[in-house]
C-alpha cells in the first residue's frame, strides 16, 4: 500500500473466486490426470469484489447462506486462494473462523497454546507473556494438561477461542463464533469483543443476528450471490437485508414496490373521514414495501379512553392499532408490531402468530383492525413503531404482504429513573443484620 493509504488495513481489488463443480467423482479424477478432459461447470463464489477497510472500522457482513461471506473471509486470512484479484493486508490478523484448526489433537491443551502462537507468528517470549491470560480466559482447569482429543466440544471451543482472541491482533475476523460455551463464557467473549472495539482494532464481523450487527458495527456490506450489492451505513444496510431475506430487494423487486405506490388507494380513512396516523407523529421517512396482496393503510396509538397518544408513560397501558386492507384472498395472515430505538435496534415486538391467535381468512376488499394492548415498560427515550402484515404461502415461505417500518415516532416517559432498556418495579427490602 502507498504511504498515504496507511490508515487502510485491508484493500481488496477485483477479487474473484471460482470453484469447479463435478457431477461425478470420477470426472474430477479424470480431469486431474487428463489435461484435455473437461467435465466441470464453474461456480462463482465471489465476483469482481472490491473493498477498502480502514483502521478502527467494525464491518458487519450480511448475506444469505451461500452468498460468499465465508469464502471472502477465508481468502483474507489466506486459507483459500483467489482465482484472480489482489488482497493487501496491513497488520496482524487473528481469525475466529474454524476454531482450533491449528490444534494437534494428540497434544495437550498447554502444548497447543504454544503451537497456536507459533502458527500466529509469535515468539516464545510473546507466547509466554500471553499464556496465563489464555489459560484464565479458557478456564478449563486441569483438562489443560490432557490431550485435546479427550476434550468435549465445549472445552475445545473455549480453548480455541481463548488462543485466537488473546494474541492482540490488528485485525480480528469473526464468523458466527462469538457465542461459544456456556452463558458465563459467552459474556467474557462479548466483553473481549468490546475491548477490541475500544482499542480501535479493525473487525470484520459475519453473523445472521441483525441485532448483533446493529449493536457492534459502524459499517455494513451485503453480499448476494458473490456480488457486493450494498456498502454503507448499518441501519440502511440492515433494512435492505431484511428486504432481501423475504425476496423484496430493491434491485430485484422494483416493479412490485412501484405497484404499491401507484395502485388505487382510495380506502384510506376511518369512518369519520380521518386517518389515525394524521393525529400522531408519523415518520415522513418511513420504509414501506410488500408484494401488494395487502396494505397497512392506517395505524395509531391510543389510551384506554380512546384518545390519541404520542408520549407514553411506561407504567400505563396503551392500545396500538393497525388497519389492513386486503387486495387478494389471504388465509391466516400474521399481524405484527415492532418497537425500535432511534439507532434501528429492535427493542421488542410481537405478532399474532407468537400470541397464538388464529386470524382467519379474508377476501379481496376486506379490511381488518388489529389491536395490541400493553404496558410498554421501556426506559425513557425516543422510539419508532413498525407495523406489518405477512403470511406463510402454500409452499411454507414467508411472504411480506405489507410492511411499514418506523411508521410512528413516540417518546417514553417515566416517573422514576431506570438503567438499560427496561423499567422494572421490584419490591425492595433493606434489612440491617446484627453483627
Amino acid at each position: 500500500m502507498q504511504e498515504n493509504d496507511s490508515d487502510v488495513v485491508i484493500k481488496i481489488t477485483n477479487l474473484n473466486k471460482e470453484y469447479k463443480m463435478f457431477a461425478r467423482k470420477k470426472d474430477r479424477l479424470l480431469e486431474t490426470i487428463l489435461p484435455k478432459y473437461e467435465k466441470h461447470t464453474k461456480f462463482k463464489a465471489l465476483n469482481n469484489f472490491n473493498l477498502e477497510l480502514k483502521k478502527g472500522e467494525v464491518l458487519g457482513i450480511l448475506g444469505k447462506n451461500g452468498a460468499g461471506k465465508s469464502t471472502l473471509l477465508k481468502m483474507i486470512t489466506g486459507v483459500v486462494t483467489p482465482t484472480s484479484g489482489t488482497i493487501e493486508v496491513n497488520g496482524k490478523i487473528s481469525s475466529l473462523l474454524e476454531l482450533g484448526t491449528a490444534f494437534n489433537p494428540e497434544l495437550t491443551g498447554i502444548e497447543n497454546i504454544y503451537q497456536h502462537g507459533q502458527v500466529m507468528g509469535l515468539t516464545n517470549e510473546q507466547i509466554e507473556s500471553k499464556k496465563q491470560e489464555i489459560i484464565d480466559f479458557a478456564d478449563i482447569g486441569e483438562h489443560l494438561y490432557q490431550p485435546v482429543k479427550t476434550y468435549s466440544s465445549g472445552m475445545f471451543a473455549r480453548l480455541a477461542f481463548a488462543c485466537a482472541i488473546n494474541v492482540d491482533p490488528d485485525i480480528l475476523i469473526v464468523d458466527e463464533v462469538l457465542s461459544v460455551g456456556d452463558m458465563a463464557f459467552q459474556l467474557k467473549c462479548f466483553k473481549k469483543f468490546e475491548q477490541f472495539k475500544k482499542k480501535n482494532k479493525t473487525i470484520l464481523f459475519v453473523t445472521h443476528s441483525i441485532t448483533d450487527i446493529m449493536k457492534n458495527c459502524n459499517r455494513t456490506i451485503i453480499i448476494d450471490s458473490g456480488n457486493k450489492i450494498f456498502d454503507g451505513g448499518v441501519k440502511e444496510g440492515v433494512n435492505k437485508y431484511k428486504k432481501i431475506i423475504v425476496g423484496l430487494d430493491n434491485n430485484k423487486s422494483e416493479s412490485k414496490e412501484e405497484k404499491i405506490d401507484k395502485k388505487d388507494t382510495h380506502i384510506k380513512t376511518s369512518k369519520n373521514g380521518n386517518t389515525w396516523k394524521e393525529h400522531l407523529n408519523e415518520n415522513p421517512n418511513l420504509i414501506e414495501y410488500g408484494n401488494g396482496k395487502a396494505d397497512v393503510i392506517d395505524y395509531g396509538i391510543f389510551d384506554l379512553e380512546g384518545n390519541y397518544i404520542s408520549i407514553l408513560e411506561n407504567d400505563k397501558e396503551y392500545i396500538l392499532k393497525s388497519k389492513i386492507h386486503f387486495n387478494e384472498k389471504i388465509s391466516e395472515p400474521i399481524f405484527t408490531l415492532t418497537i425500535k430505538d432511534f439507532n434501528g435496534l429492535e427493542i421488542t415486538g410481537t405478532n399474532t402468530m407468537y400470541e397464538r391467535i388464529a386470524t382467519g381468512t379474508y377476501e379481496k376488499g376486506d379490511t381488518v383492525e388489529v389491536s395490541f394492548q400493553e404496558t410498554f415498560k421501556l426506559s425513557p427515550g425516543k422510539y419508532t413503531i413498525s407495523f406489518s402484515c405477512t403470511h406463510f404461502n402454500e409452499t411454507g415461505e414467508l411472504e411480506v404482504l405489507s410492511r411499514k417500518y418506523d411508521a410512528l415516532l413516540i417518546e417514553i416517559m417515566s416517573t422514576k429513573e431506570c438503567v438499560g432498556f427496561l423499567r422494572i418495579n421490584p419490591k425492595v427490602t433493606v434489612l440491617k443484620v446484627k453483627k
